[in-house]
């Protein structure tokens, strides 16, 4: 029937006669045997119905790789799985990831659409909508447009047979839909004739797979030499050559008459386009298919075929289920290089050309789109610093990103979960990293710090300055009423007291933790000791070296305990501030630490209260007022301690300390000898044993 032949199908038949002619002049191949044709149109014709192998070389449905079902079934083209596997993969590339699919009716359009959903779903790639499109039926077209200009996806998937696909671009060219990155099935990819003007915004750019193009030598000059008179009997020919020359090999007063020696290369349509092939090298390959599995049946040697071990076949004995079992096994390479095998399923080894549409602007007058690849997801990827959580809702790849929780990092595009940083971390403030946490302490270079350093070094002078003015003044009445030794001594131990202000300060060590509070412990008892025995001498009225001896020994021993039991020891404390370290020296034995606090507290007790009953003594020997005013404020100061230094946070604690150190010993320092260097300075005519002797009654001599 000629009117269901085109130049494409023409082109076809006349690839397997070349074929047929260039095995039957091979004298390797099918030695003694030549090949024959018939030639047929349509899948539904009956002899192929009938026949028991059909070697397809166009059928790329992926249903017949079912052997159940079509056990005698080859193809010498690559079935639709590998074609979506080759998609699905190509997307995954660029990273499209939210994708449409237009498809047609027919086994061809609709299972390679359902497959590539399945595969595309096992590799992330999320399928926005899938729309049918018919050349009848108006209001899916509609609907095709609408989506297309609604949807957010900016990849759309054109899985159309050739006739579809002219019939959709013919329709779509109307309407202006930019924007969209179209990637195309084997079928219509490297139709060149689909491309004009008014789809230059479809076009240009388009991607897909192609069958592999290739090279068959004298092919092309084959198929450009036919003339009708090759075949005079053949009416399809001679209507194809009325088509292509426009006119008729019967008189007719609408066309001019065909002289049959028209030439073929004057014509452009898809039978004189030679200048490479595709589809036509699979008709190559699947008639040198039989030829070679004819060959290997044919083979004797000895009475039996050399591959089967079975009895030897004469040409005549030829059956299509002894050529199936040799087509199983077959495996050779064309004189074009290509080579032909088969799977389990009967499936040959897939190879594909990337095509890509790039229209050159001197081919359309305008400018092309912009020379970048086309982002299409439903949701930006989740940068590092957040989690990806699967909205149940959505699609998979429209997922949600939630920021990462505190003290929690990312650090991966689309992680699933946030890690927590170990203890010594902590996230930046992009949560993508996790940084060492700054450790504070208090450090000379802070304002806190220097400030209390200087107050530390001021009180150290002062004691000095006190102590430089005793000196000069030590053979003075008032020098020596008050007890000389016991003044230098505690004048000494003020200035120690001062100068152990400043261990507090600076990054904890071992030796520091354990220096700081020993030393602190043992110089303010050793003050209390003295302002001790000052009072007792106000009292008794004599010499108490040793019971400041004494008082000193027991407070050392107590340190001495603390020290070898459980010392203090630098501390990173993260528990506190959860984006800093907190470097602190902990107490060890916290027992060891309130027993140095106790004992200097009941020291200055007992002081306070013995100076307290002195205070109405003779005023000219009597420094129990002042030391009872300076053990009022040195209780004062260090029972605001205890809660100040329960409370206060990191750094703040040693401040706390070292104030309480400073102002307790300032407090001493002032009372206490002030009042004397006063005199001494300001008033010398008080300073003076007439002076003082005049005041002193009678009964205390």
């Amino acid at each position: 029937k000629p009117n269901m032949w085109n130049d494409r199908e023409l082109k076809f038949a006349r690839t397997v006669i070349f074929t047929v002619e260039e095995i039957n002049r091979d004298t390797k191949l099918l030695h003694g045997v030549s090949l024959g044709y018939r030639l047929y149109n349509g899948c539904g014709s009956e002899n192929l119905i009938r026949a028991a192998v059909e070697v397809s070389y166009l059928s790329t449905c992926a249903c017949l790789s079912n052997k159940k079902r079509y056990p005698t079934f080859f193809r010498t083209v690559p079935s639709d799985r590998f074609q979506v596997i080759g998609l699905v993969q190509l997307m995954k590339h660029f990273d499209w990831r939210w994708v449409g699919i237009i498809y047609s009716p027919g086994l061809y359009s609709e299972e390679g659409t359902s497959e590539f959903v399945k595969e595309a779903e096992k590799e992330g790639v999320c399928v926005e909508y899938r729309l049918p499109y018919s050349k009848i039926y108006e209001n899916y077209f509609n609907t095709i447009v609408q989506t297309l200009r609604e949807s957010s996806s900016k990849v759309v998937l054109l899985f159309l047979s050739l006739s579809y696909t002219k019939s959709f671009l013919s329709e779509i060219e109307n309407y202006n839909i930019t924007g969209k990155q179209w990637v195309g099935s084997e079928s219509w990819i490297t139709q060149a004739d689909l491309a004009s003007v008014e789809r230059k915004n479809i076009l240009q750019g388009a991607i897909g797979f192609a069958l592999p193009q290739a090279s068959i030598p004298g092919l092309g000059e084959f198929l450009l030499s036919l003339k009708p008179s090759d075949e005079p009997q053949s009416a399809i020919i001679k209507a194809i050559w009325e088509t292509f020359f426009d006119c008729s090999f019967s008189p007719s007063n609408t066309s001019t008459m065909c002289t049959g020696t028209e030439d073929l290369r004057t014509v452009s349509s898809d039978y004189t386009d030679v200048a490479y092939f595709r589809a036509e090298n699979n008709v190559y390959k699947a008639v040198y298919l039989v030829a070679y599995a004819l060959h290997a049946l044919l083979q004797c040697q000895n009475g039996s075929n050399p591959t089967t071990g079975k009895p030897c076949v004469t040409k005549d004995d030829v059956q299509p289920k002894l050529v199936l079992e040799h087509i199983k096994n077959v495996n050779f390479t064309t004189q074009s290089g290509a080579k032909v095998s088969f799977d389990e399923n009967g499936d040959s080894v897939a190879q594909y050309d990337l095509v890509n549409w790039q229209i050159r602007e001197d081919v359309f007058a305008c400018c092309v789109l912009p020379n970048q690849v086309p982002r299409s997801v439903c949701r930006e990827p989740c940068p590092p610093g957040t989690r990806k959580a699967i909205n149940k809702r959505r699609p998979v790849c429209c997922f949600d990103c939630f920021v990462c929780p505190e003290g929690t990092i990312s650090n991966q595009t689309n992680s699933p979960e946030c890690l927590f940083c170990l203890p010594e971390f902590w996230p930046n403030e992009k949560k993508d990293q996790c940084l060492p946490k700054p450790t504070e302490y208090l450090s000379y270079k802070e304002i806190m710090g220097a400030l209390l350093t200087g107050f530390g070094c001021v009180g150290v002078f002062l004691s000095l300055l006190t102590s430089i003015i005793f000196l000069t003044h030590k053979d003075t009445p008032i020098v020596r009423a008050n007890n000389s030794e016991l003044s230098f001594l505690l004048l000494f131990s003020l200035k120690l007291c001062f100068l152990c202000s400043l261990t507090f300060i600076g990054r904890p060590s071992e030796w520091s933790c354990m220096l700081r509070h020993t030393a602190f412990g043992i110089t303010f008892v050793l003050c209390i000791s003295c302002v001790l025995g000052k009072t007792i001498v106000v009292l008794m009225a004599f010499r108490q070296r040793l019971s400041v001896l004494t008082f000193t020994l027991i407070q050392v021993v107590i340190c001495i305990l603390w020290l070898t039991i459980n010392p203090p020891f630098p501390k990173m404390n993260m528990m506190y501030y959860k984006d800093k370290i907190i470097l602190e020296c902990a107490l060890g034995s916290a027992v060891g630490f309130w027993a140095v606090l106790g004992y200097i507290g009941l020291l200055a007790l007992l002081c306070f209260i013995l100076a307290f009953l002195a205070r109405k003594l003779p005023d000219s020997f009597n420094e129990a007022k002042l030391i009872t005013f300076s053990m009022l404020i040195f209780c004062a100061v260090w029972i605001a301690f205890i809660p100040a230094y329960v409370s206060s946070p990191g750094k703040f604690t040693v401040a706390v300390e070292i104030f309480a150190i400073l102002a307790s010993s300032f407090g001493l320092l002032v009372c206490i000898f002030v009042p004397k260097c006063y005199i001494i300075i300001f008033r010398p005519d008080q300073n003076s044993k007439k002076h003082l002797m005049g005041k002193i009654p009678p009964r205390t001599l």
